[in-house]
Protein backbone atom coordinates (compact mmCIF):
# COMPACT_ATOMS: atom_id res chain seq x y z
CA UNK A 1 0.00 0.00 0.00
CA UNK A 2 1.23 3.25 -0.96
CA UNK A 3 2.29 5.74 1.86
CA UNK A 4 0.57 8.65 2.66
CA UNK A 5 2.47 11.72 3.08
CA UNK A 6 1.36 15.48 2.74
CA UNK A 7 3.38 18.53 2.02
CA UNK A 8 2.46 21.21 3.83
CA UNK A 9 4.37 24.31 2.32
CA UNK A 10 3.71 27.13 4.51
CA UNK A 11 5.72 30.24 5.93
CA UNK A 12 3.38 31.18 9.04
CA UNK A 13 4.47 29.52 11.68
CA UNK A 14 1.45 29.90 13.76
CA UNK A 15 -0.84 28.40 10.74
CA UNK A 16 1.58 25.61 10.19
CA UNK A 17 1.08 24.61 14.20
CA UNK A 18 -2.68 24.41 13.69
CA UNK A 19 -2.56 22.72 10.12
CA UNK A 20 -0.09 19.92 11.85
CA UNK A 21 -2.61 19.40 15.20
CA UNK A 22 -5.22 19.25 12.68
CA UNK A 23 -3.60 16.31 10.66
CA UNK A 24 -2.55 14.62 13.42
CA UNK A 25 -6.25 14.53 15.02
CA UNK A 26 -7.07 12.84 12.03
CA UNK A 27 -4.60 10.43 11.62
CA UNK A 28 -4.73 9.76 7.83
CA UNK A 29 -0.95 10.84 6.87
CA UNK A 30 2.41 8.54 7.65
CA UNK A 31 4.09 11.54 7.36
CA UNK A 32 3.51 15.93 6.77
CA UNK A 33 6.77 17.44 5.49
CA UNK A 34 6.73 20.88 5.76
CA UNK A 35 8.32 23.09 3.37
CA UNK A 36 8.50 27.09 4.91
CA UNK A 37 9.09 28.91 1.49
CA UNK A 38 8.42 28.05 -2.87
CA UNK A 39 11.96 26.95 -3.56
CA UNK A 40 11.86 24.52 -0.25
CA UNK A 41 9.31 23.11 -1.90
CA UNK A 42 10.50 22.61 -5.35
CA UNK A 43 13.60 21.01 -4.34
CA UNK A 44 11.72 18.95 -1.40
CA UNK A 45 9.20 17.57 -4.91
CA UNK A 46 12.29 16.94 -7.41
CA UNK A 47 14.97 15.93 -4.88
CA UNK A 48 17.23 18.90 -5.44
CA UNK A 49 19.45 21.31 -3.10
CA UNK A 50 18.74 20.50 0.47
CA UNK A 51 16.93 16.81 -0.48
CA UNK A 52 19.57 15.85 -3.03
CA UNK A 53 18.87 12.53 -0.67
CA UNK A 54 15.20 12.83 -1.67
CA UNK A 55 15.83 12.05 -5.82
CA UNK A 56 14.09 9.46 -6.85
CA UNK A 57 11.51 9.00 -4.19
CA UNK A 58 7.86 8.75 -4.23
CA UNK A 59 5.90 12.20 -4.24
CA UNK A 60 3.85 12.97 -1.63
CA UNK A 61 -0.52 12.23 -2.14
CA UNK A 62 -1.17 16.18 -1.80
CA UNK A 63 0.40 19.14 -1.66
CA UNK A 64 -0.87 22.17 0.77
CA UNK A 65 0.50 25.53 -0.76
CA UNK A 66 0.43 28.86 0.80
CA UNK A 67 -0.02 31.59 -2.04
CA UNK A 68 2.23 34.49 -0.33
CA UNK A 69 5.60 32.68 0.06
CA UNK A 70 8.96 33.96 0.03
CA UNK A 71 11.74 33.12 -2.94
CA UNK A 72 8.97 31.60 -5.04
CA UNK A 73 5.04 31.91 -4.30
CA UNK A 74 3.02 29.29 -4.67
CA UNK A 75 1.50 30.23 -7.67
CA UNK A 76 5.41 30.16 -9.09
CA UNK A 77 5.75 26.74 -7.56
CA UNK A 78 2.22 25.05 -8.90
CA UNK A 79 3.20 26.48 -12.19
CA UNK A 80 6.94 24.57 -12.10
CA UNK A 81 4.42 21.35 -10.87
CA UNK A 82 2.15 21.82 -14.02
CA UNK A 83 5.23 21.66 -16.11
CA UNK A 84 6.89 18.93 -15.13
CA UNK A 85 5.90 15.54 -16.68
CA UNK A 86 6.81 13.73 -12.57
CA UNK A 87 4.03 16.42 -10.72
CA UNK A 88 1.91 17.32 -13.53
CA UNK A 89 -0.37 15.17 -11.73
CA UNK A 90 -0.01 15.74 -8.11
CA UNK A 91 -2.88 16.94 -6.53
CA UNK A 92 -2.24 20.60 -4.97
CA UNK A 93 -4.65 22.14 -3.11
CA UNK A 94 -4.05 26.23 -2.68
CA UNK A 95 -4.58 27.25 1.08
CA UNK A 96 -4.68 31.48 1.42
CA UNK A 97 -5.89 33.90 3.53
CA UNK A 98 -6.80 35.61 0.11
CA UNK A 99 -10.49 36.35 -0.31
CA UNK A 100 -9.19 37.80 -4.20
CA UNK A 101 -11.25 36.69 -6.72
CA UNK A 102 -7.72 37.23 -9.14
CA UNK A 103 -5.28 34.93 -6.41
CA UNK A 104 -8.67 32.61 -7.23
CA UNK A 105 -8.99 32.89 -10.93
CA UNK A 106 -4.99 32.53 -11.15
CA UNK A 107 -4.80 29.26 -9.06
CA UNK A 108 -7.13 27.17 -10.84
CA UNK A 109 -5.57 28.53 -14.57
CA UNK A 110 -2.27 27.49 -13.38
CA UNK A 111 -3.23 24.30 -12.45
CA UNK A 112 -4.85 24.17 -8.89
CA UNK A 113 -7.18 21.32 -7.88
CA UNK A 114 -8.78 23.21 -5.09
CA UNK A 115 -8.53 26.77 -3.90
CA UNK A 116 -9.02 27.06 0.06
CA UNK A 117 -9.46 29.84 2.34
CA UNK A 118 -7.79 29.75 5.67
CA UNK A 119 -10.52 30.78 8.39
CA UNK A 120 -9.43 33.23 11.11
CA UNK A 121 -11.23 31.01 14.02
CA UNK A 122 -9.26 28.26 15.22
CA UNK A 123 -12.12 25.36 15.57
CA UNK A 124 -13.39 26.43 12.15
CA UNK A 125 -9.58 26.23 10.70
CA UNK A 126 -8.88 23.31 12.20
CA UNK A 127 -12.12 21.37 11.54
CA UNK A 128 -11.61 22.60 7.65
CA UNK A 129 -7.53 21.29 7.53
CA UNK A 130 -9.28 17.94 8.83
CA UNK A 131 -12.09 17.47 6.18
CA UNK A 132 -9.17 18.22 3.31
CA UNK A 133 -6.92 15.83 5.08
CA UNK A 134 -9.96 13.04 4.97
CA UNK A 135 -10.45 13.74 1.32
CA UNK A 136 -7.40 14.21 -0.57
CA UNK A 137 -5.97 10.92 1.42
CA UNK A 138 -8.87 8.84 2.42
CA UNK A 139 -11.59 9.54 -0.54
CA UNK A 140 -10.05 11.10 -3.33
CA UNK A 141 -8.84 8.39 -6.23
CA UNK A 142 -5.83 9.28 -7.88
CA UNK A 143 -4.30 7.66 -11.12
CA UNK A 144 -1.67 5.20 -10.97
CA UNK A 145 1.55 5.82 -12.31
Amino acid sequence: MRRKTILLVEDNPQDEMLMLRALKKVNLANEVAVARDGQQAVDYLFGEGEFASRAGAELPTVVLLDIGLPRLSGLEVLVRLRADPRTKLLPVVILTSSDEERDRLRSYEVGANSFVRKPLDFSEFAEKVARLGVYWLATNEQPQG
